[in-house]
């Protein structure tokens, strides 16, 4: 099964302006996956889905995700409001007044966690989501199960980003997790790059953004000193590829940009390729 992953699309960023550059770039991601070698099972979007949490820009996603020949799970961030982002999507799956929901997809148990605490940057996980994630786990005990989130719990380095690895949110959903020995990874957005990065025994895989991304420098940041270094740079709108093959999950990012070809697979190259099969057994 191969699990498509964006985040952090921020359509509304231009308001009024339908011909957006994050619309451009959210529409070449799609058109990757749609028409490329890897079209996914199913897409999960977690989060940050509109730069102001408003009507018009929600309705302009779902018109911009109808065309998906595959199922698609919207989720929010710390960008989003829960009732105009429902208004727009009104089957998505909502529990004790958050936007989350557990399937289960060949073999998969996949969580779809709401860490929105609206008016804060940072994450939130209160007594009820964690009473609610805990039934879920439990449920599926026995199976493998990968989390998707908008905020990763863990620091990056990029301290200006960072939802603060010993807040108060971190340690209640690690506390839950302590308890769920089957979950493998978490997946999540926020940061704008691609990261990956080890906690508490499972394995974190951060998206990069559609959206423009948030620059490579891991120099110590001061609140009240601003010292003229790249926050936001125009790289290339970027997406991942988490494959599951029945027991292990491998995570892959993209970036949508002109990459000549150097190599095909032809009569050339199968020398090559049989070998390194062969030598598998």
């Amino acid at each position: 099964m191969l699990i498509a992953q964006i985040t952090d699309i921020h359509l509304g960023f231009e308001p009024g302006n339908a011909d957006e550059k994050n619309r451009r770039r959210l529409d070449a991601v799609l058109d990757a996956l749609i028409d490329g070698p890897n079209r996914p099972d199913l897409l999960l979007a977690t989060g940050d889905l509109t730069e102001h949490g408003d009507a018009q820009s929600y309705r302009q996603l779902a018109g911009a995700f109808a065309r998906c020949p595959f199922p698609v799970w919207p989720m929010i961030g710390n960008h989003d409001r829960r009732a105009p982002f429902l208004a727009a999507f009104p089957g998505a799956p909502v529990a004790d007044g958050f936007v989350q929901h557990a399937m289960v997809r060949a073999g998969l148990h996949i969580v779809l966690l709401d860490t929105l605490e609206e008016g804060r940057h940072g994450g939130g996980f209160c007594a009820a989501r964690a009473a609610w994630l805990r039934e879920r786990l439990a449920e599926r005990a026995d199976m493998p199960t990968v989390i998707a989130l908008h905020h990763p719990p863990m620091a990056t380095g990029i301290g200006w980003m960072d939802s603060g690895g010993q807040e108060p949110w971190v340690a209640r959903l690690g506390d839950v997790l302590a308890e769920a020995p089957q979950v493998r990874a978490l997946l999540c957005g926020h940061v704008h790059r691609a990261i990956a990065s080890p906690w508490r025994g499972m394995s974190v895989c951060v998206c990069p953004s559609t959206a423009p991304q948030v620059a490579l420098d891991l120099s110590p940041i001061a609140p009240g000193a601003p010292d003229g270094r790249a926050m936001i740079v125009a790289e290339g709108p970027g997406y991942a590829l988490h494959w599951w093959n029945g027991g292990d999950l491998a995570s892959h990012f993209q970036t949508v940009q002109d990459a000549p070809v150097l190599a095909r697979y032809d009569a050339a190259m199968q020398p090559l390729v049989g070998q390194m099969m062969a030598e598998r057994g």
